[in-house]
């Protein structure tokens, strides 16, 4: 390990007499600093423009909604497909009289299961097209057409 004798604080090494000429400095804060004291400063927007009616579209608060509605999508699909694979795998490892009786004449219980996953995999695919349809499609809709009337708005100024 080794030790920095530097200081914690910022150290600005003093600036030479101002020239007389010369407009004052600005003043100096301590604890404020410019990132690129290179970059150009933003101008300030010009008064005569006018004010959004609504917030832009990245501060919508329909943007939530649809990553909201979208994550339960996800969520609804994805733990019917894996739920009733993680059982399969559960009754495979702790139930293995389960699996191995028959159902009917030399069908096990275990095949009978893992030809079911193929079905529960298409009612996964089906629950995900349903709620994208009902709850997802809807919001995102509604958002571009939200996009649409404020990059109109912006064009006639």
């Amino acid at each position: 390990m080794s030790y920095d004798p530097s200081p914690s604080y910022p150290y600005r090494p003093p600036e030479p007499p101002p020239h007389p000429a010369s407009p004052p400095p600005p003043s100096y804060d301590g604890y404020t600093y410019d990132t690129y004291p290179w970059a150009p400063r933003e101008e300030p927007e010009p008064a005569g423009r006018r004010p959004q009616r609504h917030a832009a579209l990245g501060h919508h608060s329909d943007l939530r909604v649809l990553r909201t509605a979208y994550r339960w999508q996800r969520r609804v699909a994805t733990l019917t497909a894996l739920g009733y694979f993680v059982l399969f795998l559960i009754l495979s490892a702790f139930a293995p009289s389960f699996m191995t009786s028959t159902v009917t004449d030399g069908l096990p219980t275990g095949l009978l299961l893992a030809l079911i996953q193929v079905p529960v995999t298409w009612l996964a695919i089906a629950l995900y097209e349903q709620t994208a349809r009902r709850r997802v499609d809807p919001i995102a809709d509604r958002i571009r057409k939200h996009a649409e009337l404020d990059a109109k708005r912006e064009g006639t100024r």
